[in-house]
């Protein structure tokens, strides 16, 4: 089984620790991407994968082999880097096809690979060329075709489209969801800051914050299920207005009273030692519709309308007396700066969390 096993895995750099104990399995064929805010440890991480850096503490296993101290040659592993890395005086075959040469395969096995990589890559006309000649996206298939080429048991992409404009990153997304379906019995391991490549590529996510595993699971389970008001605010774009509130009644569902003063009632138990604490209510911008009547969750004036064609984020100010609340509301609004706006939201997508962050949910 080439899958992925991190036991207690520690980095640190003389008295300063920055990976702190990650406990985390990635079996074999799935794809699993690492996100977080910069500086959290994900690419340092995926280094430690790869044999780049060392391990401070702790057992990792790839196909059932502990590597703690297996050179990164040895591994099995294959990494696709920010930047494209290409031999410019190499044509894309001999690019594709270096690392085997180095390896001393047969010249019939290395053109086999070569030429059945640039198939599922689309790459096949540009074999003859030199990467100066290639688009952006295109060399970074090449540098995508040089692991193919490796036949690895683990892929690991460190932010492989973040030198993209936005046109070749969506096409170059694709192009990789493409090679994972192409290949399903191979283990994915990618690193990205942006959430939409994380929500649509990944089978798990793995939200790190300060070298600290937060949550794993799918997509839409961080999503719609957050832990804590750190992923919850992380996962989601604009992020989850956050309204600071009071316990007011607990018991199979909990009433808060928002910063404010409108109490509203969220479908999560709590226990009777909570009534009276702090609190901290959620709701996602695209979660709240504007409300005709008087059954409303806030009211505020608009600060700020931004019309982006199938959306129109509406910024509510007067609420906290803090940061803007957000409205994403679809289409295009007739809404002017000044207006005052009621809202409201269907109960079951309101979120709640306690004094330490933690969701009411579980």
């Amino acid at each position: 089984m080439a899958g992925v096993v991190l036991k207690d895995i520690r980095k640190a750099y003389g008295s300063v620790e920055v990976i702190h104990g990650i406990d985390l399995e990635i079996r074999q064929g799935e794809f699993v991407v690492f996100v977080g805010p910069s500086g959290c440890g994900k690419s340092t991480l995926l280094r430690m994968i790869a044999g780049l850096e060392s391990i401070t503490g702790g057992e990792m296993r790839i196909a059932e082999q502990v590597v703690n101290d297996v050179p990164p040659s040895k591994r099995g592993i294959a990494m696709v880097f920010q930047s494209y890395a290409l031999y410019p005086h190499m044509t894309v075959y001999d690019n594709m096809a270096f690392g085997m040469r180095i390896a001393r395969e047969s010249r019939d096995e290395i053109d086999r690979r070569v030429r059945a990589a640039a198939e599922i890559l689309q790459l096949a006309p540009y074999l003859d060329r030199l990467p100066k000649a290639l688009s952006g996206g295109q060399r970074q298939r090449v540098a995508i075709g040089r692991a193919i080429c490796r036949d690895p048991k683990v892929f690991l992409f460190d932010e492989p489209l973040s030198n993209l404009d936005a046109a070749l990153r969506v096409a170059t997304r694709i192009e990789i969801a493409k090679l994972n379906e192409s290949m399903p019995d191979t283990t994915m391991i990618y690193v990205t800051h942006d959430q939409v490549e994380a929500m649509t590529l990944a089978d798990r996510i793995v939200v790190l914050s300060a070298g600290r595993i937060e949550q794993v699971g799918a997509p839409l389970e961080l999503y719609e299920r957050p832990d804590n008001l750190f992923v919850a605010r992380f996962i989601g774009s604009p992020a989850m207005n956050v309204i600071p509130a009071t316990v007011t009644e607990t018991g199979e569902a909990t009433e808060v009273e928002l910063k404010g003063g409108k109490s509203v009632r969220v479908p999560v138990p709590s226990a009777a030692s909570e009534k009276g604490k702090r609190a901290s209510f959620g709701v996602r911008p695209e979660d709240l519709t504007i409300a005709a009547g008087e059954d409303y969750l806030f009211a505020g004036q608009i600060s700020i309308v931004e019309a982006l064609g199938e959306v129109t984020l509406l910024y509510v100010e007067g609420l906290t007396g803090e940061e803007p609340i957000i409205a994403k509301i679809p289409g295009i609004l007739d809404v002017k700066k000044g207006e005052t706006m009621r809202f409201s939201a269907d109960p079951k997508k309101l979120h709640l969390f306690d004094t330490a962050g933690r969701s009411y949910r579980h």
